[in-house]
């Protein structure tokens, strides 16, 4: 029993070399990736990772993991994020799902067994590769099921992400809570969910074609090939390769350029594509540093809810998205309006985070966040989406990440390893709170100048048919 890689319908059973007709073919790669996703997402540590590092088990101080274990992940995440992207094409994805896997457990094993500040920005800098690598996650089930599919295998896949990391965190919090465990079992068992999702990515199957240079790089090779198939010097097949890949190169630049201009000459789509980016680079500063302002607000208390909270806030994260997804509404008018006004309130949020001393409260506004971030996000990514043609949404959703990881990298380098400030947690949190409240009145500005010019477009529009009609009325 095989895999049919021909590409018509996916991957499909096979016995004795005979490729059978198979209407569910896009069963199997879906589901190995789902497996793949749900072991990799579940790390029942990352709820108590900074009680981890700063407890007795590795013993560094808050200020070491705030400014020099976290920011490795920012600056690392900045330099990677382009390389792997342009990478991950050319090597049609399985290989760098398998990198992402390698990264996990090396990350992982490296907060077990290591220790000092050294061992954690290693393992920091590992974890920035995986986390790098996660657009060969999202790309890789379109390169091997039909078009057909996509909507479903969508919303599997990321269904298995979000499962499990709640998953993750609910176990985390009631072995903590109920059971008694150490949170060098939650590493430990991290690491073994980790491993299982890196030997489930090698039984994936390899795709025959990319995306985004479908038939580029084989052509190429065909080129080649039929340029030196006659000759039997390796010197001169090795120089023949070589020279395909620098064709490959320049030809994907060159294409990049193109695309590039054309995806962003949309005002709409650009406004979008801004919220994603800058959106994206203050979640994932909050929810970087929350565990430190948790720290500070209720110090050295073992029997926090983090993982609770990080469940529960998941869910509701992902039940959002699905009641988005059926919410009737002309987004395209209205979609600006409603982003400035969520945005407001994830402002708002984080400004009761960083007053509040109550650790009830800051759980609270926590959950707020990250549900309404989730939500926002999706709204984004299907308006994205529906501008763009299937070939441009690794190219556009890839330019956003790596957009958003520049803003988060230059937010980190000011707020945080900025030595003349020496902000503390409560202040920097301020500062991401005015920075979502500078995004809201952005995105509520142009909001109600796009529902403002379409209704007085609709309006002049309905004047000039009547005006139109009126001397026909006259002259009958």
């Amino acid at each position: 029993m095989g895999f049919c890689c021909s590409g018509e319908c996916g991957y499909r059973p096979s016995r004795a070399g005979h490729y059978m007709s198979c209407r569910a073919g896009w069963v199997g790669p879906t589901a190995l990736l789902c497996i793949y996703g749900f072991c990799s997402m579940m790390r029942p540590i990352e709820p108590f990772l900074t009680e981890f590092l700063t407890g007795t088990y590795k013993n560094l101080t808050t200020e070491q993991v705030s400014k020099q274990v976290y920011p490795v992940w920012t600056y690392s995440s900045l330099v990677l994020l382009v390389p792997v992207l342009l990478v991950t094409d050319f090597l049609r994805y399985k290989p760098v799902v398998i990198l992402q896997g390698l990264t996990y457990v090396t990350a992982f094993l490296l907060l077990l067994v290591g220790s000092g500040v050294r061992s954690a920005q290693l393992a920091l800098f590992s974890y920035s590769v995986a986390t790098a690598a996660d657009v060969a996650y999202f790309s890789y089930i379109y390169s091997v099921v039909q078009p057909s599919y996509y909507q479903r295998v969508t919303s599997y896949v990321r269904g298995a992400n979000l499962l499990g990391y709640a998953v993750g965190a609910l176990l985390a919090q009631l072995l903590v809570s109920l059971g008694g465990a150490s949170l060098y079992f939650l590493a430990l068992m991290t690491l073994i969910s980790v491993s299982v999702g890196l030997i489930t990515s090698f039984f994936m199957p390899m795709p025959k074609t990319s995306l985004f240079f479908k038939g580029t790089y084989s052509a190429q090779q065909r080129d080649s090939g039929e340029g030196t198939c006659d000759s039997e010097s390796q010197e001169l097949n090795i120089w023949a390769k070589s020279m395909t890949a620098v064709k490959y190169v320049k030809g994907m630049f060159r294409r990049l350029v193109l695309d590039c201009k054309a995806c962003y000459s949309s005002v709409a789509l650009l406004f979008f594509c801004i919220w994603a980016a800058s959106a994206r680079c203050g979640y994932y500063q909050v929810s970087g540093y929350i565990q430190l302002l948790w720290v500070d607000v209720q110090p050295h208390n073992f029997t926090a809810y983090n993982g609770g909270v990080d469940a529960i806030s998941t869910l509701s994260g992902a039940a959002a998205t699905v009641a988005v997804g059926h919410l009737s509404l002309e987004w395209s008018v209205w979609g600006e309006l409603v982003l400035g006004g969520f945005t407001f309130l994830i402002a708002g949020a984080i400004f009761l985070m960083d007053l509040t001393d109550n650790i009830w409260i800051s759980y609270a506004c926590y959950m707020l966040l990250k549900t309404v971030y989730m939500q926002l996000a999706t709204v984004c990514t299907f308006q994205i989406a529906k501008a763009l043609n299937r070939e441009r949404y690794a190219l556009v959703f890839g330019m956003n990440s790596f957009v958003g990881t520049v803003l988060q990298s230059v937010l980190t380098a000011i707020v945080i390893n900025t030595k003349s400030l020496q902000l503390t947690i409560t202040s920097q949190f301020f500062i991401y709170a005015s920075y979502f409240a500078a995004i809201s009145l952005l995105f509520t500005a142009r909001g109600l100048h796009t529902v403002f010019h379409v209704k007085c477009g609709t309006a002049s529009d309905q004047a000039e048919e009547g005006a139109t009609e009126l001397p026909e009325g006259s002259h009958l």
